[in-house]
């Protein structure tokens, strides 16, 4: 039997003061990646950037479930998350 593949969901928190959502398998190393500018094209211009918020690990499929319904908050909504005063049930 295969194993299953696992990510995690993250938020960064990028040095103009916006936010960014990704999934990674390693989500340490993805943030390396990102600041040493070869991450998402969104975030390249916007470096440093650091991680405020992760969940996981869990299934790849599961993740890339969350980070979809993660984009969909509101910046507010992303900050109380990020602050533990929002709670986002995962989508089924």
């Amino acid at each position: 039997m295969p194993k299953r593949k696992r990510a995690s969901v993250y938020i960064l928190r990028c040095a103009d003061g916006t936010y960014y959502t990704g999934t990674a398998k390693d989500v340490a190393a993805r943030q390396a990646v990102h600041n040493a500018g070869q991450g998402a094209k969104y975030t390249r211009p916007r470096l440093p950037v650091r991680v405020v918020w992760s969940e996981g690990p869990m299934s790849l499929t599961r993740a890339l479930r969350r980070e979809y319904q993660l984009k969909q908050l509101t910046r507010p909504q992303k900050q109380a998350l990020i602050r533990g005063r929002l709670v986002v049930k995962p989508l089924r």
